[in-house]
């Protein structure tokens, strides 16, 4: 299993990036809703995705509130296609 597997074989990062490829972005909280998962936990999977290139956070703020955009990057949608593409072999 190549690292690019280890890191879609799970779940959430799985479902995070199904998510984004509809959209291409979505808001931290959304994606948290969607997900069905923890803050902490999806920050944590976000980590993950952002240090192989797959994801980028955008921070910033919405009127005084902190907002984070997460943003699937064109190596995350190669990698998506890739693990559907190994998945419908």
């Amino acid at each position: 299993m190549t690292e690019e597997d280890a890191l879609l074989s799970h779940r959430v990062r799985a479902g995070l990036l199904a998510w984004l490829s509809d959209q291409g972005e979505g808001d931290f909280v959304a994606a948290a809703s969607a997900l069905e998962i923890a803050n902490n936990a999806l920050s944590s999977h976000l980590q993950r995705l952002e240090a192989a290139g797959y994801v980028i956070l955008r921070r910033g703020f919405l009127g005084r509130k902190p907002r984070t955009r997460i943003v699937m990057t064109a190596t995350g949608r190669a990698a998506w296609q890739a693990h559907l593409d190994r998945l419908t072999r």
